[in-house]
């Protein structure tokens, strides 16, 4: 009498059969994946979007130079109670031109003094910032004009009532192509000629630095603001450029030395100004970016987590559903190994799928949203592979148990069942 012997089912074979069997419960397939689809794409798009936003901001602040020092007033306090940086007036025009004279390390130094204002041309009244500035201005902040031309050394000496543009305001006031050269505008009652507009540099922070119109320091100072100091004209900030990184930390130290010397400061008085670098802005918008990122990449974690409770819920379901089934294929030969192996197959096919659709989901995501607020799209290849390797853990983890229970069925009890 010849004795069958039964072929092994190869691996091929096990996962066309647990295919077939997700397709016949598509919907329940799909909505099984939800949970994966959901936590995959949250991952992906919030690594590419912060990635992104910090790319943005890092090309702005090199656009203005990481060789710049940022010096500004110490904090007001009413009451005990700080009212921030810059509430007090404890820096003067005369401290910018004392530090471009006497600190060797300074290759640039320009000053500045803002308002909040209303710019009214024609009947257009348009809410904006009013910023007074020297004539160091365009290489302390590395920018150029688009139209016209920059303050001339008359103009300032004689607080000239003339006016630059961002291109932000240029829009507003007179369209994307406006050509406002030598056309007048109100500000605080008085008239004021055009005479430039500035190149677009994007937003610092919650600032649009393209939404504001500046105006020489002197006319500021005169007309708008007053002489606010005892010792001289009251300034909100200054700009420092080294000549390199190099020289950074040397600028600093020379700086605040001659600052303490000019606010007459004595070895127990702490600093009247503050000093901040562009490189402290990139780190410290890196770290708090880099935190956000965690913390939303954390919520995702639990919804994959939940998408794992998931398919092990529904690979549970479907054992017993199909405990007739797998009785079956035992009495015909099927090994323990080959059913663990279909069911197993079954969990990492479901998760595997939903990590793919979730990733092509969280990265459609983050090209729309760097679309549409204009910032550069990044994707890291880190994020994409360890979002398929999740993918691949969680299917595993999910179907282990219920791969289990199937294959430790008893095949006379599994096929008496109903």
């Amino acid at each position: 009498m010849m004795m069958l012997r039964l072929r092994p089912i190869s691996m091929l074979e096990t996962l066309s059969i647990a295919s077939k069997a997700l397709w016949s419960n598509r919907l329940r397939t799909f909505l099984t994946m939800l949970g994966v689809i959901i936590g995959i794409a949250s991952v992906i798009a919030i690594t590419s979007i912060g990635q992104g936003v910090q790319k943005a901001t890092e090309q702005q602040i090199q656009s203005l130079g990481t060789n710049v020092l940022q010096i500004f007033p110490s904090a007001a306090r009413t009451g005990g109670i700080s009212q921030g940086v810059g509430s007090s007036s404890t820096l003067t025009w005369e401290d910018a031109k004392a530090i471009q004279k006497e600190v060797k390390a300074a290759q640039v130094v320009s000053a500045y003094l803002q308002r909040p204002s209303q710019v009214v041309s024609g009947q257009d009244n348009h809410s904006t910032n009013l910023v007074g500035i020297d004539l160091n201005y365009l290489a302390a902040r590395n920018t150029q004009l688009t139209q016209g031309r920059f303050f001339t050394q008359e103009e300032m000496d004689t607080a000239a009532p003339v006016a630059i543009l961002g291109a932000t305001l240029l829009n507003d006031l007179f369209g994307k192509d406006g050509q406002p050269i030598g056309e007048q505008i109100r500000i605080q009652g008085n008239s004021y000629k055009i005479v430039g507009v500035f190149e677009a540099k994007g937003a610092e922070g919650s600032i649009d630095r393209d939404d504001q119109v500046f105006i020489p320091l002197s006319n500021m100072s005169s007309r708008i603001v007053g002489n606010n100091s005892l010792n001289g004209t009251a300034v909100n900030g200054i700009y420092v450029k080294a000549s390199n990184q190099e020289q950074m930390k040397l600028a600093e130290f020379q700086v605040t030395n001659l600052l303490r010397l000019r606010h007459h400061l004595t070895s127990s008085q702490a600093d009247d100004f503050s000093i901040r670098s562009q490189t402290d802005v990139v780190n410290t918008f890196t770290t708090i970016v880099g935190l956000f990122t965690v913390m939303v990449t954390a919520i995702a974690g639990i919804s994959l987590i939940v998408g794992g409770i998931g398919i092990a819920n529904i690979m549970l379901v479907s054992v017993i559903e199909r405990t007739r089934e797998i009785g079956i294929r035992k009495a015909v030969g099927a090994t323990k190994y080959a059913i663990l192996q279909q069911f197993l197959f079954e969990s990492i096919l479901i998760s595997l799928i939903g990590g793919v659709i979730g990733m092509g989901f969280g990265i459609s995501t983050a090209f729309g949203t760097a679309l549409v607020f204009q910032f550069p799209f990044v994707v890291s290849v880190g994020s994409v592979v360890g979002g398929f390797g999740l993918s691949l853990i969680v299917g595993l983890l999910a179907g282990l148990i219920p791969a289990q229970n199937a294959a430790r069925l008893d095949p006379i009890i599994a096929l008496r069942s109903d």
